[in-house]
């Protein structure tokens, strides 16, 4: 096997350079090398791209991917060279309390131990402990295993909401996770209107099941929420748009939420203090609920990625409708400029074919 793999690494300007690089060896008996065939554009790698950050320059990233098993580790035995697979790439220390609970998702040291090895797939090859990875029916393409990330982060929120059949359930942003969000919610009995400022985001969501859609920009929220909602407000808000939208979008999503209802933040914040102002007293008076969702996980016995998979594979999340563009790895630039002008571009999902 070759020791050199093609790789794209962080600039110092925070966009990528394609170099070749020493492939990752396979570091203990529970672990097996994985050839990337797709991976994926998150908002969470947006939110990094032309970004000056010295700490990631000449380093790997990336964390949405699919691919074939090429090497297994002595002690493997449930996977195999040339199986297809989609790899989990949380990986945390495994020996904090939380990692013994299968809260993996809030290891104090997931982000450093998951940066080391599970989450470089913007690469040939990528290492992982064989419990991470999860086999791929013949019928589930790599492309669309590449979603199964967002699926999952969006499975965790769902389970956290108690989300009942007939709530009414607002998702505000309708890029992957709002898609996904609006999918497990429809899934799970609920009425659902999206909101967003990009018209193709939304006639995607109205294509996946939206009951109603509201592009902020020339409609009102909040009168279309409460017509929706017999003029009580939603049940469950998810904030799926995150990042810098967030001071915005926060505030909105309290807004929209009825009298003991509840908001299920699963946009991510960018690092450090962010300074939003909340009608506090009117969500304290009306008992609404702010529930912060990270990543995924388990969800009692289950893997919330295994659970996605099995939806997936049932035809009962469409990963097909989210994936709008594809690129070459060597390409990668061009794939983040396309991932972020959604409205000029019309992206949605973003594969990179590596």
């Amino acid at each position: 096997m070759e020791h050199m793999m093609k790789a794209a690494l962080k600039t110092r300007g925070g966009e990528f350079e394609i170099s070749q690089v020493e492939m990752p060896k396979i570091p203990e008996p529970d672990w097996v090398l994985v050839k990337v065939k797709v991976s994926g554009i998150c908002g969470t790698d947006l939110r990094h791209w032309k970004k000056e950050e010295p700490e990631l320059e000449c380093r790997i990233v990336g964390h949405e991917m699919a691919g074939e098993v090429v090497e297994v580790g002595t002690a493997v035995k449930t996977i195999k060279p040339g199986d297809r697979v989609v790899v989990e790439t949380l990986v945390g220390d495994g020996t904090c309390e939380w990692c013994k609970a299968q809260q993996y998702n809030i290891c104090p040291h997931l982000y450093q131990v998951r940066m080391e090895t599970v989450s470089r797939t913007f690469a040939n090859y990528v290492i992982a402990p064989a419990k991470k990875l999860y086999k791929l029916p013949e019928h589930v393409s790599f492309e669309e295993a590449a979603l199964l990330d967002t699926f999952s982060v969006c499975m965790h929120a769902i389970q956290l909401s108690s989300i009942k059949i007939n709530d009414k359930v607002v998702v505000i942003g309708s890029g992957c996770i709002g898609l996904g969000q609006l999918q497990l919610a429809k899934n799970s009995g609920a009425d659902v209107l999206v909101i967003d400022v990009v018209d193709h985001s939304l006639e995607v969501a109205k294509e996946l099941g939206a009951d109603s859609i509201v592009n902020t920009k020339n409609e009102d929220a909040y009168a279309k929420v409460m017509e929706f909602t017999g003029y009580r407000g939603a049940d469950i808000v998810f904030e799926c748009a995150g990042g810098s939208s967030m001071p915005e979008t926060l505030p909105l999503a309290t807004k929209l939420a009825r009298i003991g209802g509840k908001i299920v933040i699963v946009g991510g914040f960018d690092a450090g203090i962010t300074d939003i102002g909340l009608e506090w007293q009117r969500m304290q008076m009306g008992e609404i609920q702010l529930i912060l969702s990270a990543s995924y996980a388990f969800w009692g016995i289950y893997p919330e990625m295994q659970m996605c998979l099995d939806l997936l594979a049932n035809g009962k999340l469409n990963a097909k409708k989210m994936i709008t563009h594809r690129f070459a790895l060597d390409d990668i630039n061009k794939a983040f400029e396309t991932a972020q002008d959604k409205e000029g571009t019309k992206a949605v999902f973003v594969a990179l074919n590596v």
